[in-house]
């Protein structure tokens, strides 16, 4: 596709489908459409059942309604573009749009990250320190602890994403993905970018990546102390209450590490590549993570039993 240099400074941008399948879109759609209402279904079943289960209002399913709540609007914030390409809706995104959906995109993946990390502390005081576990993760405290994972997922980024507002965009609008990311805009700008740069590489270090070592110290600490039980039984009792949130974290962390990758060192491969690569990171999560928690958790496993049982009788 070319686009000739009078649009290189057009507020317009063309979002990048799935190259080589375009004639191949009507039956795509069926596949993204089934993922989304899969995101959509399985996290609206999971606030559903936390909702309506009074034995389930403790601090750790209060966290996993957080998750799911942001699994839930990650689907919202790029549905419109993906499946708008595939259906032939759209093809051109605007500048403010674009804009617009790169900040929700990042800032749900620093909260979904901030999450898992308060989920990797919940776990931590339930296995570590059970005596004070209800004295410590209180409701007051769990609802203090949301107000600064959402103070952290969005009030840090529109610094670096204001800034794309007054960028020059003097190389081919053509994005990456179908879907507008920050690294994918500052690559077509010919503007000062190491404000961009720095900035957005401090905000990887601060959140994601200290979340991800952090949530590894607090499975050292765990695993140190589920070694000193001295119960076969037990040990295995306390690790089984980590997994669906083992899981989760690798869930999530894997696609970033390998969009990061392929961003990094992939230029060389087919662009078909970078876009399932992208929607991996954005779909893989949200869509997973109410499976591994239904299968996975015990108290949410049967309140959705009973929930299809009573919709069959």
């Amino acid at each position: 596709m070319s686009i000739s240099n009078s649009n290189f400074n057009s507020s317009r941008f063309i979002l990048t489908g799935f190259p080589g399948l375009e004639v191949h879109y009507p039956w795509l759609c069926i596949p993204f459409f089934s993922i989304y209402w899969l995101v959509f279904l399985g996290n609206c079943m999971v606030l559903h059942v936390i909702w309506t289960e009074s034995n389930l209002h403790q601090p750790m399913f209060y966290f996993l309604a957080m998750l799911a709540l942001t699994d839930l609007c990650m689907g919202f914030s790029t549905v419109p573009t993906v499946l708008g390409i595939l259906l032939g809706f759209i093809q051109e995104i605007s500048l403010d749009s674009c804009i617009a959906q790169s900040y929700f995109i990042h800032g749900l993946s620093f909260m979904e990250s901030s999450v898992l990390l308060a989920m990797a502390f919940d776990r931590y005081i339930a296995i570590c320190n059970p005596l004070r576990y209800s004295s410590i993760l209180t409701n007051d405290k769990i609802m203090k602890i949301g107000v600064a994972i959402l103070c952290r997922s969005s009030l840090l980024i529109p610094p670096v994403i204001i800034r794309l507002k007054f960028l020059n965009y003097c190389r081919p609008h053509i994005l990456s993905h179908s879907f507008c990311l920050h690294q994918d805009l500052i690559r077509m700008a010919c503007s000062d970018i190491r404000f961009n740069n720095v900035y957005g590489l401090a905000l990887v270090i601060s959140n994601l990546l200290l979340d991800a070592v952090l949530i590894l110290i607090s499975y050292v600490m765990i695993l140190h102390t589920v070694l000193a039980i001295a119960s076969w039984e037990e040990r295995l009792k306390s690790l089984q209450t980590c997994v669906s949130h083992i899981c989760a974290v690798l869930v999530f962390y894997i696609p970033i590490i390998g969009l990061t990758m392929v961003h990094r060192f992939g230029k060389h491969l087919p662009p078909l590549v970078h876009v399932l690569m992208g929607n991996t990171y954005i779909l893989f999560p949200p869509m997973m993570n109410p499976i591994i928690y239904s299968i996975k958790t015990q108290q949410i496993r049967r309140r959705v039993q009973r929930l299809f049982s009573l919709k069959r009788a």
